[in-house]
Formats: structure tokens, C-alpha cells, sequence
């Protein structure tokens, strides 16, 4: 399921991620489009789905690749080998700097997935981490509380202000 997905992304950062666009509580284009808020690990859609809008629609939302059912393995794989390829020539032309976030006593390091304050890692639920990525891939930005939560959670509903607040307070909290 999308709920699930997003949470294994989040908590497992998977080197690729195979993503079907049918799934039971939302639809596969919000996941990608979650996932690309805060990640650029390369997704890969296979669906049965297989109109050119479909395509279109999921190759704008952030997939880096589109492949209709019925398919061969051996394509699957092909395409697989293709995706790492890519990650690993991005790694390499970026390197470890690409990947790490800092801003006074703040480290933010996006291929393990901590975060540091003062050289200690801060331990943070997903929904945390999410938000503190979030808000420093925005610094300085002035950022509303329907931007915060269509980020995180994908749905812009004020009733989830208070929810906000409360991960925001304990995100700042822990040391």
C-alpha cells in the first residue's frame, strides 16, 4: 500500500524503488510525488496502466522510469542495472558533499538518513525527519503550514495544524 511504501522509503532508503500505481489507499503518483520532496532515489514504475497520459503523468511527478505489464524479467532487470548505473555516475561526479546538509551546529546526512546536532546524532521518527528535510532544503524560506504539511504528509488539511505543531515542538526538543 502508498502508506506503507512511504514509510519503508523513508525508514529503509532503498538504493531503487519499484512502485505499481495501483495501490488499495491512494494512488501511486502521490507516492512519487511524496517520495520526491525528499529523496531522488530513482523509481521505477511497473503498471498495467498503459495509456501515454498515465506515462506522462508519472514521469512528470518524479519516476525516472515507466514500464507497462505485461513485461520480461529481463527487461525489469535491464532497466534495473540502468537505474543503479545511474546512481552510482551521480554519486561519483557529486560526491559526499552532495549528500550532506549543514547549517551551524546542524548535520543533516541524506544517504544514512541522520541527523546531528553538535556532532550528536539526533534520533527522529520518520515523520520528523521528513519535516527537519523539509524545512533545510527551505532555509531562510518562510514556509505555511499547508506547504509543511502537503510536504510531509501530502495533504494540505488544516485540521492537521495542531499535529504540525506538536512534530515541529519535538523535532526542536530532542537533543
Amino acid at each position: 500500500n502508498g502508506a506503507g511504501a512511504l514509510l519503508e522509503a523513508a525508514s529503509a532508503r532503498p538504493d531503487v524503488i519499484l512502485l505499481d500505481l495501483g495501490l488499495p489507499d491512494m494512488d501511486g503518483i502521490d507516492v512519487i510525488r511524496k517520495i520526491r520532496g525528499w529523496s531522488n532515489v530513482p523509481i521505477l514504475v511497473v503498471s498495467a496502466r498503459s495509456d501515454d497520459t498515465d506515462k506522462v503523468s508519472a514521469l512528470d511527478a518524479g519516476a525516472d522510469d515507466y514500464l507497462t505489464k505485461p513485461f520480461s524479467v529481463e527487461e525489469l532487470l535491464a532497466r534495473l542495472r540502468v537505474a543503479l548505473r545511474r546512481v552510482r555516475y551521480d554519486t561519483s561526479r557529486a560526491g559526499d558533499q552532495a549528500s550532506i546538509y549543514e547549517n551551524g551546529e546542524l548535520r543533516i546526512d541524506y544517504a544514512a538518513g541522520c541527523v546531528y546536532r553538535g556532532g550528536t546524532e539526533i534520533h527522529l521518527t520518520p515523520i520528523e525527519y521528513k519535516l527537519i528535510c523539509v524545512l533545510a532544503k527551505n532555509t531562510g524560506k518562510v514556509l505555511t503550514h499547508n506547504y509543511l504539511l502537503n510536504e510531509v504528509w501530502g495533504s494540505p488539511a488544516a485540521s492537521d495544524t495542531p499535529s504540525l505543531r506538536v512534530f515541529i515542538g519535538n523535532a526542536a526538543q530532542k537533543n
